[in-house]
């Protein structure tokens, strides 16, 4: 049956940022036939809205939807979200501030057009690309499933459902660039805080205190050790502590190579605004703790959640939404699936984006139509975002959602084998080119061999050495091969006299020094 008051309020909603999507048009007006200003925005995003924009970028509707359904499925393991975000962040410190420096001084707009030029390789380039593509397609695919979470819960056909929000998302998209998803992330994220801290406040009361959420976690766990199953209500056991640090360790190194990332930090102002927010974006870790212990809540909230639609339909990553349509009246229920629904629509948007820049600059211009002009390179990165949004609609309507969420387990795994081209590249350019090739495609098998064995049943592989049974996350295990056959093959090839790649860069293109003569943003503006 469908809840027409929930459904109203989401409409409402739906509605204005599809306003705000096109009228972002217009906001920081810029020549939107060139692809620095609809795939970048102009690079003029200061520290408030490059905030903003990476938070709706990075905490996705199906963080949302995955992580307390992972709290509320296997208990303490799901709260290694919250160290990898705080691991992430040092990590961006230390190394956006000199990718955006570079990428300013050379005008790049994705990772590949980096690599190319610090390597003198096209085929290094294009192996980044398509690994960037590739591990962002189930990315997407992923949000419209955040989506369908949601409306599920309010009796909507799905389908249909998705089919409108895929062509609101598509035109903005196509029409406003950037600008669309920066602006619809401030609309996004003062929801979320809004639906977060109500969810924190009234839900416990309903439940008597966090006192009976633990102790409706604990009797969890109790009933998982008497049936032999995995629930841990706190602690994980020492056994799955390796794959706890590696998973956290593995998502934290994986998170600013995806292109969505990238493209945020680029739209940055000025070297200063990524240092601001890489120091801000941990406000965003204290949202996601709470955020898990929903998991808990829907937990102690027991049949009243699990008699809901959407969990009957999609069980642990159904737990949010059912326990939203059981703790809260029709009206908030309704705004707190729009705050979902839009949270998907914002990241969509930016990995659509950042996958047609990356199709654009690095497989189109470079192996097509060398001589584009600037306003053709921006008419097919538009084709491009539209291509890439009907992919991953096709994909939630025809794929079966346990196999959506598989090909996003091997997302993570795909794009960490980047790392050494780009992460370790903007501190040297030691590698041989061709020893990156044959570390990414050594990565790239054994990541993905190892995530078929597993019947992509867990992103943990254990693997026997003697009595000695060690499990970790299988991008870890895959990236140490991938560095292992660049460390070794690249003294091989040059002792063999393969050539290396030209560098096009400086030392002092890395430095803000690099950047004395570009003019600079007056403080509040850069701000803004």
């Amino acid at each position: 049956m469908v809840n027409v008051v929930a459904l109203s309020v989401f409409i409402v909603f739906f509605i204005l940022v599809t306003v705000l999507g096109f009228v972002a048009a217009r906001w920081r007006r810029g020549d939107l036939s060139l692809l620095n200003e609809w795939g970048l925005a102009g690079r003029r995003f200061g520290t408030v809205i490059t905030w903003f924009l990476l938070g709706g970028d990075l905490y996705t509707a199906y963080t949302f939807v995955a992580v307390p359904g992972l709290m509320f499925n296997s208990g303490a393991t799901g709260f290694f979200a919250v160290p990898y975000t705080i691991i992430a962040y040092p990590l961006v410190y230390l190394l956006m501030p000199r990718f955006w420096s570079v990428a300013r001084k050379h005008g790049y707009i994705t990772a590949s057009d980096f690599v190319r030029d610090r390597f003198g390789s096209s085929t290094l380039a294009l192996v980044v690309a398509f690994t960037g593509i590739l591990a962002t397609m189930p990315y997407i695919a992923l949000q419209m499933f955040g989506i369908e979470v949601s409306i599920a819960q309010m009796g909507v056909p799905v389908e249909a459902a998705l089919i409108i929000a895929f062509l609101i998302l598509a035109a903005y998209t196509y029409t406003s660039g950037l600008r669309a998803p920066a602006m619809i992330a401030l609309v996004k994220d003062l929801m979320i805080f809004t639906v977060m801290i109500a969810a924190i406040i009234v839900i416990p009361i309903k439940l008597g205190g966090f006192g009976n959420i633990f102790a409706a976690a604990h009797t969890k766990h109790l009933n998982a050790i008497a049936q032999g199953t995995t629930f841990r209500d706190l602690l994980t056991t020492p056994q799955a502590q390796m794959a706890y640090a590696t998973l956290a360790l593995g998502s934290a190194l994986a998170l600013f190579l995806y292109p969505h990332a990238m493209t945020g930090v680029l739209s940055s102002s000025s070297r200063q605004v990524v240092k601001r927010n890489a120091a801000l974006l941990p406000l965003y870790s204290l949202m996601l703790g709470l955020l898990a212990l929903l998991g808990y809540m829907a937990i102690a909230a027991g049949t009243g959640v699990t008699s809901q639609p959407a969990f009957h339909s999609y069980k642990a990553n159904g737990a949010v939404p059912s326990l939203m349509s059981w703790a809260f009246p029709d009206w908030f229920a309704g705004f707190a699936f729009a705050a979902i629904s839009i949270g998907a629509l914002v990241p969509a948007a930016v990995m659509s984006i950042a996958a047609a820049n990356l199709f654009t600059r690095n497989i189109y211009k470079e192996y097509f139509r060398p001589n584009c002009s600037d306003r053709e390179e921006s008419a097919v990165a538009k084709v491009v975002s539209l291509v890439v949004k009907f992919g991953a609609l096709l994909f939630i309507l025809l794929v079966p959602a346990t196999n959506i969420i598989n090909f996003q387990l091997l997302g993570g795994v795909w794009i960490i084998q980047t790392l050494p081209p780009v992460f370790l590249g903007l501190y040297t350019n030691w590698m041989h080119r061709w020893a990156m090739i044959i570390g990414w495609v050594g990565g790239m098998v054994t990541g993905t061999w190892m995530a078929v064995a597993n019947n992509f049943a867990s992103s943990v592989f254990t693997i026997s050495l003697g009595n000695v049974k060690i499990a970790a996350y299988i991008a870890v295990y895959s990236l140490l091969v991938n560095l292992v056959l660049t460390l070794i093959l690249t003294p091989v090839f040059r002792a063999l006299g393969v050539p290396s790649g030209k560098d096009n860069t400086q030392p002092s293109d890395y430095e803000e020094e690099g950047l004395a003569a570009l003019p600079k943003e007056p403080l509040m503006e850069e701000l803004a």
